[in-house]
């Protein structure tokens, strides 16, 4: 599989010259480091919330009668 370079073009726009290295860039950015964070965030989000309605509501499961 060929790559493009820098001459050809996609959809009829010439490549810029380090176009392909920013675009590289930012690809590395998002995969390892934003999305990685944010799903982490969004995890650890919910656990906070369970956690917190747990506190207020009590833990799941039927109430305990007669301690």
């Amino acid at each position: 599989m060929k790559l493009p370079s820098a001459h050809d073009s996609i959809a009829g726009k010439v490549i810029a010259p380090g176009q392909r290295r920013r675009e590289l860039v930012v690809f590395v950015l998002l995969a390892f480091a934003i999305w990685p964070i944010l799903s982490i965030a969004f995890v650890g989000g919910y656990g906070f919330l369970v956690w917190m309605y747990q506190i207020m509501t009590g833990p799941p499961g039927p109430p305990v009668i007669g301690h």
